[in-house]
């Protein structure tokens, strides 16, 4: 029988399948699949196309923003950091494509785990993708914010105040407001695309398409201009942190730089979810993910041997984290002195361009930065209210949560309040931390990905899967193990989040999800428009529309 969609997203059946898993509260695969099905997509792409995919998602925030971050954690080491993060990330993503190949539909990791683990761990995974996506876009506008406030000042000259263009320092002592007050420009960012999102857009591949260009070309540039100006006198010492930090501290070393570092990687799910849509995904699936990942390695290796090698990455000091207020005071002390090294510059890139008097470059890498973060803002956001909205379709949220405008089409109350936070977090802490407090969420639903593949295989080992991981009983463990280990190197207060959100996740189940779910209450649906709101925007930092989430 038809039930009302949520603001027209789509109508749905009922009772089609067999009575959902009551006791664990399973919502059944095949309902999942028949969702899927309604909607199966041509398959035309191959392993090039599928590579280009994946260096257009992957290529972005994290190495123009979280450089100079990673180099105060672990010095020339965090050359090591970056193949650290690779191999994790291609071990979670050959997991990560055979869930996608067989359930192609909305929610991705979260609707992944309700088909094979349950309700309640579904929810802490949406939950965890919530404040994944929600803190990247906030990371993201703050390294904008850094980006823009740099190409300002060698243009014109003319700057901001610095408590204008940072946030306050953060530590256990206590908050320091004497280096920054509140990000102005990030707010800007967070806000302007938010209402981008609210009115909405379409965005074509061809722009995705010039985007890529001009993300690659940038980082070319710098690749070309900074190595031949290297000196192997700056990787020393490789590893002033060691491989996991001074005792006593957290989330420093060359293992806790990985864990920062694994945000310059988010996107390769973008291979992931276009299984759907390829040919001979068994063949192309692993070579795109693999392909592109091993691309984007080697670039990311080059630039920080770029970097590194031309004015060094000695941290201001050992044991102190970037962004504390330790960190602060010292970056301010060298500042004082006309000194700015790689650790405490906004804008890493354009900063060691112009300080080999290249700046004419970094002011192309600026613009190229400029160009480019307000789109992956764009695709974070995007990202959230797609988790969001498929939550409240199972009766997870509240249904109105999901409404859609009656004029643009778009669920504005939830990109509304999204927005409003992101700007928020962005206003009032520093890139690092905010990559960092992602990452904790993103680790926990891909560690919940390589689990759920493990169950699937054991339960139900003869469904069809169009891509299999694999050796998948050494594959997917490594996949875990690797998710843990780079979650525990996270700095503590990152690590603190995860579960206080956690928390604050399991109370709003207890008050409203438990009761009012579709599968707690027998009913199982499938969606006549399973992809979600009618006219939301595609985020152009993918080539194929359909490949939209997380």
């Amino acid at each position: 029988m038809p039930h009302p969609g949520l603001g027209g997203a789509g109508a749905r059946d009922f009772a089609v399948f067999e009575r959902p898993d009551m006791r664990h509260r399973i919502k059944p695969l095949d309902a999942v699949l028949e969702t899927a099905r309604k909607h199966s997509l041509e398959r035309s792409l191959g392993p090039v196309q599928l590579m280009l995919l994946g260096v257009g998602a992957i290529i972005g925030t994290g190495i123009f923003v979280l450089t100079a971050a990673a180099a105060q954690k672990a010095g020339p080491g965090m050359i090591w950091s970056f193949v650290i993060a690779g191999g994790v990330c291609a071990l979670a993503a050959l997991c990560y494509s055979e869930l996608a190949s067989m359930v192609p539909v909305s929610g991705s990791a979260y609707t992944y785990t309700y088909a094979v683990v349950g309700e309640l761990l579904a929810w802490t995974v949406g939950w965890a993708l919530i404040l994944e996506y929600a803190v990247a876009a906030s990371a993201v506008s703050v390294g904008w914010s850094g980006y823009f406030m740099g190409l300002i000042e060698s243009w014109t000259g003319l700057s901001l105040p610095q408590q204008l263009t940072a946030g306050p320092a953060w530590s256990f002592s206590g908050v320091d407001f004497s280096h920054g007050v509140v990000n102005l420009p990030a707010i800007v960012v967070a806000l302007s695309v938010t209402g981008l999102l609210v009115v909405g857009t379409k965005e074509s591949a061809m722009f995705n398409a010039v985007l890529v260009v001009v993300k690659v070309t940038a980082l070319t540039l710098f690749i070309a201009l900074t190595l031949p100006a290297g000196d192997s006198a700056h990787f020393q010492p490789f590893a002033p942190n060691g491989w996991f930090g001074p005792e006593g501290t957290s989330g420093l070393g060359i293992v806790g730089a990985a864990a920062s570092i694994f945000f310059a990687y988010v996107g390769f799910d973008a291979v992931s979810t276009a299984a759907e849509e390829t040919r001979n995904p068994q063949r192309n699936v692993p070579i795109g993910l693999i392909g592109s990942l091993a691309i984007c390695t080697v670039f990311y290796l080059l630039v920080t041997i770029g970097a590194i090698g031309t004015i060094g990455a000695q941290p201001t000091a050992l044991g102190v984290q970037p962004g504390s207020a330790e960190f602060a005071r010292e970056c301010a002390a060298l500042a004082a002195r006309g000194e700015t090294p790689l650790v405490c510059s906004d804008e890493a890139l354009a900063h060691v361009l112009r300080a080999i008097n290249e700046s004419w470059a970094g002011d192309l890498v600026g613009i190229a930065a400029n160009i480019a973060l307000p789109s992956v803002i764009l695709m974070m956001l995007y990202g959230q209210t797609r988790i969001f909205f498929v939550m409240a379709r199972d009766g997870l949220l509240p249904e109105r949560l999901a409404r859609v405008h009656p004029k643009w089409k778009t669920p504005h109350v939830v990109t509304i309040l999204t927005g409003f936070f992101v700007a928020i977090a962005a206003a009032l802490l520093p890139v690092g931390k905010l990559a960092d407090i992602s990452n904790s969420g993103t680790l926990f639903a891909f560690f919940m990905v390589s689990i759920a593949v493990l169950v699937l295989r054991r339960r139900d080992p003869d469904r069809h899967r169009p891509f299999r991981v694999p050796m998948v009983w050494i594959i997917a463990p490594l996949a875990a193990v690797g998710c843990v280990a780079l979650f525990v190197n996270l700095p503590f207060e990152a690590m603190l989040v995860l579960p206080i959100w956690g928390v604050i996740g399991l109370v709003a189940y207890a008050l409203f999800g438990y009761r009012n779910s579709h599968v707690g209450r027998g009913l199982t649906e499938v969606h006549e428009l399973d992809r979600d709101a009618p006219d939301q925007p595609v985020p152009p930092i993918f080539s194929q529309p359909q490949t939209t989430e997380e």
